[in-house]
């Protein structure tokens, strides 16, 4: 356990049980980020919620033996799963039980102390469906040192946002991060007429004051614009996939950890493409990822 006065880095949101075929995986976007960034030696909590009950008990009992630290407050209502179901290329579609514990994260005492010694955080768009969530999102992104780093993966599902959620989330994010779908999308819901991702992207980097906007394309590639005129892109490998759930957790995971290592865009990029076609080739969202990437952070 680091010590008490140690910044950082946390995946703040939704942990759940991901139904899957094959059985249950624990999954969230932010546990996955937690979970991937934590393999790579830097000091990370899971910030989110559970249920007075078995399910809830077994995803502190899961998280424990991975080594990941958490801050789980219990909460009455249930804790969170979903059923996913894959396509023919693996693709996962989800169907995300409501009124869960992760939409009632409370803002305890303890979360605000964690938020003031973080110094970096993942946040996304799903676990601001819940009126009491989106409340402590707030408040534990307000209560962060003035240099801590916002990053924002948008993680658009189902009809669980809304424009002044996907406004608010970029207005206080140094890094957004989408994929090529929820940039269309986005487009949509903000009234953006989409002509081109690479001035859509750049549009929203000086209108939000971002550091970064990220979009990952599939197979198509990904791409990582600064608030300069360059950016990286990159292909995306070819691999045997499994399933894709949580390729692009491990992608925003593993290029922060690229970035707090030191590590240059493209080289912090690169090593994030590699992560994310890895978790392709194994079953659900948190395999242990190859050492020859975490030895290059």
């Amino acid at each position: 356990m680091e010590s008490t006065n140690q910044m950082v880095i946390v995946g703040l949101g939704e942990v759940l049980w991901d139904m899957l075929p094959d059985g249950k995986k624990i999954g969230g976007a932010p546990a996955n980020f937690a979970y991937h960034i934590s393999q790579c030696g830097f000091p990370t909590y899971l910030v989110s919620a559970v249920g007075r009950d078995e399910l809830g008990e077994q995803i502190r009992d899961t998280l424990s033996v991975a080594g990941l630290n958490v801050l789980l407050p219990v909460v009455e209502q249930p804790t969170g799963t979903v059923d996913v179901e894959l396509d023919g290329e693996g693709v996962p579609q989800y169907t995300i039980r409501e009124n869960v514990a992760w939409d009632n994260i409370p803002f305890t005492p303890e979360v605000e102390a964690l938020a003031k010694r973080t110094a970096t955080v993942c946040f996304g768009t799903l676990a601001q469906r819940g009126e009491q969530s989106r409340k402590t999102i707030e408040a534990y992104l307000a209560a962060m040192p003035e240099e801590g780093v916002k990053v924002c993966d948008m993680n658009l599902r189902g009809n669980y946002y809304s424009k002044e959620v996907i406004e608010s989330s970029m207005r206080v994010s140094d890094v957004v991060k989408v994929n090529s779908e929820e940039l269309v999308e986005i487009c949509r819901v903000l009234g953006v007429e989409f002509t081109d991702q690479h001035l859509v992207a750049r549009d929203f980097i000086e209108q939000y004051k971002l550091e970064m906007f990220i979009v990952t394309c599939g197979t198509e590639g990904s791409f990582v614009y600064c608030d300069d005129e360059n950016a990286s892109c990159l292909p995306t490998p070819s691999v045997e996939v499994v399933d894709t759930v949580g390729a692009g957790d491990a992608f925003t995971a593993i290029f922060v950890a690229g970035m707090l290592g030191g590590l240059e865009v493209r080289w912090a990029h690169m090593l994030a493409v590699e992560a994310a076609a890895y978790v392709c080739t194994q079953a659900g969202a948190m395999p242990v990822l190859p050492d020859d990437i975490k030895e290059r952070i």
